[in-house]
């Protein structure tokens, strides 16, 4: 049985099959549409970035509007994917485009107190992509079934961490070292990302698993939003241990 912690690509995801008149599902397919996702999410940062650009000391506060509303709409065209997965090809795009709104403007908040660290968060990122592609094509990293259930149970307890931290900031209490930059909160962020990462390889495994089970062409589009959003999840723990490794500086 497949398993993959990214709530997008749950188990059932592929038990579809795609029938003899049309196409099914490849990687290729899948890695393709993935790319196109990437570069929508960089077109609107890139627009959200040049509309605030950043400046040592403070950035516009009309950013946090467009970050705010970009978070909400994320958000809730995510659920709609993840209830109707055949419209992914319409909402994924849409999700990847108000992302890259709420990455471009989160961002240019992060580089107005600490110049340069948006260009590290996305080499960074993708450096950690790659590798890990690539670990995973070498057989360096097998996702077995140890390790999908490994990964799946880290990612939700930081989920369930994540949210208690909400609800507990609604009461104005903080968790402790969640978001210090202390050796422990730090610690703590290198940890969330070793996990973010490694989320990436259960769901290069789910991919490959839905070429070979013949799924429907248009899972692809799927496949690819469930990608992304462990990809913009990265990006943004990367953001957040570079910023606590730069208050202690």
């Amino acid at each position: 049985m497949m398993r993959t912690a990214n709530p997008a690509l749950r188990a059932e995801t592929f038990d579809l099959r795609a029938d003899s008149t049309t196409a099914a599902m490849t990687v290729m397919g899948a890695v393709n549409k993935t790319g196109l996702l990437v570069f929508l999410v960089f077109t609107s940062a890139f627009w959200t970035w040049q509309r605030f650009p950043p400046v040592t000391g403070g950035i516009a506060a009309g950013v946090y509007p467009w970050l705010i509303g970009g978070a909400i709409g994320g958000l809730v065209v995510a659920l709609v994917t993840s209830w109707k997965k055949e419209w992914a090809m319409f909402t994924a795009p849409l999700y990847a485009l108000l992302e890259g709104v709420v990455l471009g403007g989160l961002s240019a908040i992060f580089e107005s107190m600490y110049p340069g660290i948006a260009i590290q968060a996305v080499g960074l990122t993708a450096a950690t992509l790659f590798a890990l592609l690539l670990a995973y094509r070498s057989g360096l990293i097998r996702a077995t079934e140890n390790f999908k259930l490994g990964i799946t149970a880290a990612t939700g307890a930081i989920m369930l961490m994540y949210l208690l931290s909400m609800i507990l900031g609604m009461f104005g209490v903080r968790m402790p070292f969640l978001h210090e930059s202390g050796i422990v909160g730090i610690g703590i962020s290198v940890v969330i990302v070793i996990v973010a990462a490694l989320n990436l390889v259960l769901d290069f495994d789910f991919i490959e698993k839905g070429e070979e089970n013949k799924a429907p062409k248009w899972m692809e589009w799927y496949a690819a939003f469930g990608l992304l959003v462990t990809l913009v999840w990265l990006y943004i723990e990367i953001l957040h241990l570079l910023a606590k490794l730069n208050r202690r500086d």
